[in-house]
């Protein structure tokens, strides 16, 4: 099996051992990704719904940097700081992922770096 790492100016790039992706037998396999902006690689906190908003903006240019996008996802992680916003999360993540929705679990976890919400995902090429 090959495997082949995901880079894209339009993510985070990492600061740590980890690719933004791994493309292997056909699946893209995306790193847990927070509200980091990918022009100035610093931290974005603001409201729960901006740091949701910029998260999914990077899933999503890593997913068509590896030739994928968020409509070929078939599983997503979430993990939420404070699961009072679980139902903002269910509202903004309609914006971004079509039916049928991926798999999901939602997972209440203190992303580093005070992230309210930090997501990595499972999609096909």
């Amino acid at each position: 099996m090959a495997k082949q790492p995901v880079t894209t100016s339009e993510a985070p790039i990492p600061k740590a051992p980890y690719s933004q992706a791994i493309v292997a037998n056909g699946f893209v396999f995306v790193s847990g990704q927070a509200a980091i902006d990918p022009k100035t690689g610093e931290p974005k906190h603001g409201s729960f719904e901006d740091e949701l908003r910029l998260t999914l903006s990077n899933l999503k240019a890593i997913l068509e940097a590896a030739g994928s996008s968020l409509d070929k996802v078939v599983k997503v992680t979430v993990f939420l700081a404070d699961m009072s916003n679980f139902p903002k999360l269910n509202e903004i993540y309609r914006e971004f992922f079509p039916e049928p929705f991926p798999a999901r679990s939602t997972i209440q976890a203190l992303p580093p770096g005070g992230f309210q919400v930090e997501i990595e995902c499972i999609a096909v090429l």
